[in-house]
């Protein structure tokens, strides 16, 4: 089955059966004031081939903008919903995070580690599906708050160390290294494309794919 009709296909069943929307504690993150904490690194490094590099890195940070406040730099300085919204490849995520009323809440203190789909993985999604999602602001903000996760702004390599991770939605992510060096999210349902970007309150990670929360079970409702 195509990853253009698995999320097809899960947005509709969320849709009908009503998704829960989870966040408690994700506006607290965004308000607080507490120190990060961040998951602590092996005591032991890795050999750097069964590690991601530190830093910006991955096929897409070339289309990064090289300057502006669009580019790494410029992103560093913004809180993470504005320093997407000057981001040209993240514009669709943009107005989702609008329709979502989510933006003061990203732009809080955090910190916040944010899974970023790209333009292209929006425009994967059927367009009349997308417009739903879109029109929905509790199934939006599931989906997005998926993407989130609250209190720990970390690295990829933190990440993979920590997996399975819970989201600011209430279910898990699991990130998984590959030999080459690629990491996916939950098997092969997306693939960080750019990583380790800093905001002033979070660090971006781009995917390639928007993610949707596992549906609640019918049996469980």
């Amino acid at each position: 089955m195509s990853t253009q009709l698995i999320i097809r296909n899960t947005l509709l069943t969320a849709c009908a059966i009503g998704v829960a929307v989870p966040i408690a504690g994700f506006a607290e993150a965004a308000t607080s004031t507490s120190p990060s904490t961040t998951t602590a690194s092996p005591t032991t490094a890795p050999p750097p081939s069964t590690q991601p590099a530190a830093g910006p890195q991955g096929p897409f940070c070339a289309s990064i903008p090289p300057e502006g406040e669009g580019s790494f730099a410029g992103m560093a300085d913004d809180p993470v919903a504005t320093a997407a919204s000057n981001n040209p490849y993240l514009t669709t995520l943009t107005a989702a995070v609008q329709a979502a009323g989510l933006v003061d809440t990203l732009n809080g203190e955090g910190p916040f580690t944010v899974f970023a789909p790209s333009n292209e993985a929006f425009a994967a999604i059927p367009p009349a599906d997308l417009d739903a999602l879109l029109a929905d602001v509790a199934l939006l903000t599931d989906v997005l708050t998926y993407h989130v996760i609250a209190g720990e702004s970390l690295s990829l390599a933190e990440l993979v160390a920590a997996s399975p991770i819970v989201t600011a939605q209430g279910s898990e992510l699991m990130l998984t290294l590959a030999p080459d060096g690629t990491v996916t999210i939950n098997g092969n349902m997306a693939t960080v494309a750019c990583a380790n970007i800093p905001t002033a309150n979070a660090t971006v990670h781009v995917i390639d794919v928007v993610l949707t929360p596992p549906a609640p079970l019918i049996g469980s409702l």
